[in-house]
């Protein structure tokens, strides 16, 4: 490809995806279905972009988009709603991920004949939400905070739980001996683990930014920390998606939390930002906040344009269409396992209305991390599950139709104060 050219596209590209972003307000269309769209012309239709170029990228630039995402998700959150949410957001992630692996895996035993492992390793990998894809919808759709904040904290746990049920799953299927309370004890380990990172790395950034934000490119150097606890979580086996919202949260509340319980404060009239604290330069918290927000709001605006465009060229047709039946089926059954885990969980968000919850059905979308895992699971098991990356695929751009539905349904929502996560 042409340099030239390369760069007319990439500059190209951003004025779309800028355009798309400030068009929501009137289309209701999240500009990830844009962006999608546009890297299916350019890719398989218009052949502009020869999409095994970047076929080992994707997948850096989809992480790299989703740290971003989640961190700047946690500067914007308050500690009062996660704690008042976050039970009803862990059920329905656990939840209707069971369900869902468990519904595909019926679906797959009568359609393929396999046995009960080889279905449920398919159930595995398709049965996880994507959060680089449903966060960005969700600060485009005009959701209460009690909805949004319950769907983050479900999307915060989508890819810890698909990555733990195909690995064990998958060791299982070697011949080893995956116990019920291992398990229990890996996710358990890895969510206490990254909890206490997030909110150590969190407390201690807190500390030093007064000092910091003083100096050049100390928004850079924040970068780095997120990618620091990222990285140390992952190493140590811990959840390191949750880590990175806990050390954005931390680092939006931790002041204010001080001052709540007079850790050399004045105690104010609220919790959370409501009477900003001093720092010795006389900036607040809430201004190293705001300017932690642009800074890392415009970096995964960039990383996420490239990364849904790209996901967008890989699309085959050929094998899109040998598998479009058995990916409609596989959907259908995500569909069906959706419902009934929304609708068990009324007790938990029994203040939704029912059109809400019926967005909380079609706010399903799988990403990366399933096309991701359908080519683990084809490495380790051989040839059996050679069609298995075109499904995820296939299953991907089904899902990014029903969030369009969902979009447009949720035109019909009372308007509410515009909050994003």
């Amino acid at each position: 490809m042409d340099l030239t050219f390369f760069f007319a596209l990439l500059g190209g590209l951003l004025v779309l995806a800028f355009v798309a972003n400030r068009l929501v307000r009137f289309t209701r269309v999240p500009d990830v279905i844009i962006l999608m769209a546009t890297g299916i012309l350019i890719g398989p239709v218009l052949h502009w972009v020869n999409p095994d170029i970047f076929r080992g990228v994707t997948h850096g630039f989809g992480s790299l988009a989703l740290i971003l995402i989640l961190f700047e998700g946690g500067l914007e959150l308050k500690l009062r709603e996660i704690l008042k949410h976050f039970g009803s957001g862990f059920f329905l992630s656990l939840f209707s991920y069971a369900l869902c692996v468990a519904a595909v895996g019926e679906t797959c035993r009568f359609a393929l004949h396999f046995s009960w492992l080889n279905a449920l390793l398919i159930g595995a990998v398709l049965g996880c939400i994507s959060s680089s894809i449903v966060l960005p919808v969700l600060q485009q759709v005009n959701l209460r905070r009690e909805v949004k904040v319950t769907l983050v904290v479900e999307a915060s746990f989508g890819d810890a739980f698909a990555v733990l049920a195909v690995t064990t799953l998958l060791d299982i299927a070697a011949g080893g001996n995956a116990a019920r309370k291992a398990v229990a004890w890996a996710l358990g380990s890895s969510l206490m683990l990254a909890v206490a990172a997030g909110l150590l790395a969190g407390m201690l950034w807190s500390y030093l930014l007064p000092v910091l934000s003083e100096e050049r490119f100390w928004h850079v150097l924040t970068f780095a920390a997120v990618l620091l606890v990222y990285s140390g979580v992952h190493f140590l086996k811990g959840n390191e998606l949750v880590s990175v919202l806990v050390f954005g949260l931390t680092l939006s509340n931790f002041q204010a939390v001080r001052r709540r319980l007079h850790f050399g404060e004045t105690a104010g009239s609220d919790w959370f930002n409501e009477m900003p604290i001093q720092d010795q330069k006389g900036r607040s918290p809430d201004h190293h906040r705001d300017q932690m927000l642009t800074f890392h709001g415009e970096l995964a605006f960039l990383l996420r344009t490239f990364f849904f465009v790209l996901l967008g060229t890989l699309v085959d047709y050929p094998d899109l269409r040998r598998n479009i039946v058995l990916a409609s089926m596989c959907f259908a059954a995500i569909l069906g396992a959706r419902l009934v885990s929304v609708e068990a969980g009324r007790l938990a968000w029994r203040g939704f209305s029912a059109l809400e919850r019926e967005l909380m059905v079609w706010f399903v979308p799988r990403g990366l991390i399933t096309a991701v895992l359908g080519i683990e699971v084809v490495e380790a098991r051989g040839t059996v599950f050679a069609f298995l990356p075109s499904l995820a695929f296939a299953v991907v751009l089904l899902s990014s139709l029903t969030v369009l539905i969902g979009t447009i349904r949720a035109r019909n929502l009372p308007p509410s104060v515009p909050n994003a996560i």
